[in-house]
């Protein structure tokens, strides 16, 4: 597991020990950024399950302004801070070990009410449908800016219809045994350009 692409370019990253975190795959993490492409320059990503912390990172090494990485084990967080300071991108997130959960539905543990994120990525330990529960209270518990979009890593088996009010699934793409979804406003007047996904990935 490594960093891709940007400033920390070929940084090699720990992994926690043990099962109970699935980290997302060299080759799924470099399909993801170039579906984003440019667009996560600037801006603001919230992890809600951020195990290793390897996504976070590679938005920070791509041009992130600020990246909030949440996980609830103790492990995580810890190997979540070396990566961290291996690429030296601490200064530039903020790394919170509770409950994701709470931390949607809280406005004194997020600390800003007013916090929104061009990015959320979603990616919960498998087939507890932890991914539908966080879309659903990020249903509830609006963090997302007017142009962004959500981002879910699941197992294709978990997949499922979700009837939320203000978000739409835009697209998915699938690598193997992992699916990537896509959610991004309804009232969204166009697609947004950032999720286009390139010549050749499918």
């Amino acid at each position: 597991m490594r960093v891709i692409a940007g400033s920390a370019k070929g940084r090699k990253l720990l992994s926690v020990p043990g099962e109970g975190t699935r980290p997302i795959t060299d080759r799924v993490k470099e399909s993801l950024f170039d579906i984003i492409g440019a667009g996560i320059e600037g801006a603001a990503m919230l992890d809600l399950f951020a195990g290793t912390g390897s996504v976070g990172i590679e938005a920070l090494s791509r041009g992130a302004r600020h990246v909030v990485l949440i996980d609830k084990a103790h492990q995580a967080i810890k190997v979540l801070g070396k990566n961290l300071a291996l690429t030296g991108l601490a200064g530039q997130s903020t790394v919170i070990r509770g409950d994701a959960f709470r931390y949607l539905a809280d406005p004194v543990a997020r600390g800003d009410v007013e916090r929104r994120f061009e990015y959320i990525y979603v990616a919960p330990p498998q087939y507890l449908d932890l991914w539908a529960r966080a879309l659903l209270a990020l249903d509830e518990h609006d963090l997302l800016a007017d142009d962004g979009v959500i981002i879910v890593q699941i197992h294709p088996k978990e997949a499922r219809p979700l009837d939320l009010q203000r978000f739409r699934l835009e697209r998915e793409r699938r690598y193997g045994s992992t699916l990537l979804q896509f959610w991004v406003r309804r009232e969204a007047p166009s697609e947004p350009a950032q999720v286009e996904a390139p010549d050749g990935v499918r």
